[in-house]
This record gives C-alpha cells, structure tokens and sequence, in this order.
C-alpha cells in the first residue's frame, strides 16, 4: 500500500488531502491547451510529492502496488504544467503536456468509450 512509503510532501499540503481508507487521493488528468480529460489515476502522499518536485506525473498502481512514472514504459510522457486541489481535498486536477497516447489502449485519452444518454 503507497500509505507505508515515508514522504517528504510539504505537511501544509499533507494536511489539507483528504484520503481514501488505503490513503489515496483521485488524480483527474487532463491536457494542456485542450483541455481534454485525459484519464484517472490515483497518487498518495509519496507520489504528489515526486510529481511536484520533478515536474513528471508519478502514480501509485492499486493494481500493481507500486509508484509508476507516466511513459517511463511507454515513452507517451506526462510533462506536468500545474497542480490543484479541489475545494474538498479529496481530489486533484493535474494539467500535463502530454506526450503521445495517455491511455494505454494507444487512444489519446481514456475517456473515449461514450454511453448513450437519453435526452429530454
């Protein structure tokens, strides 16, 4: 679990997240100058802190159970322009200059999978 890895976040940005029970926060992703949403990943106190201090969007994989850096695999990148944290604290806008695909389908964003809405 990302919650046992010793941070060196700033405490007055640690104290104002608001974390799930395996404490970790929603990370929304989107693209610079677009605008498009391009996916949800998940970060703990560990990886906000690298993605501030290195200008590159680190994750934590529930699935995997360990940090990933985007496109450190891939090459699709993650160049990260700012960081905001939402009224509640229990979320985070990242705003990347994406480099190549962000989903790892290969389609520019991860969100490309419409459902019919019905309309009134």
């Amino acid at each position: 679990m990302g919650v046992a890895v010793k941070t060196e976040l700033d405490p007055a940005i640690a104290a104002r997240l608001k974390r799930t029970p395996d404490g970790l926060v929603a990370a929304i992703v989107r693209e610079h100058g677009s605008g498009d949403v391009l996916m949800l990943a998940w970060m703990d106190d560990e990886a906000l802190h690298r993605t501030l201090t290195t200008g590159r969007a680190t994750y934590w994989s529930r699935s995997r159970q360990e940090y990933w850096v985007k496109g450190a695999t891939s090459g699709h990148h993650q160049h990260v322009k700012s960081v905001a944290l939402d009224c509640d604290g229990d979320a985070l806008l990242v705003t990347v200059e994406q480099v190549g695909a962000a989903c790892h389908t290969g389609e520019h964003t991860c969100f490309f999978d419409e459902l019919p809405v019905a309309t009134s």
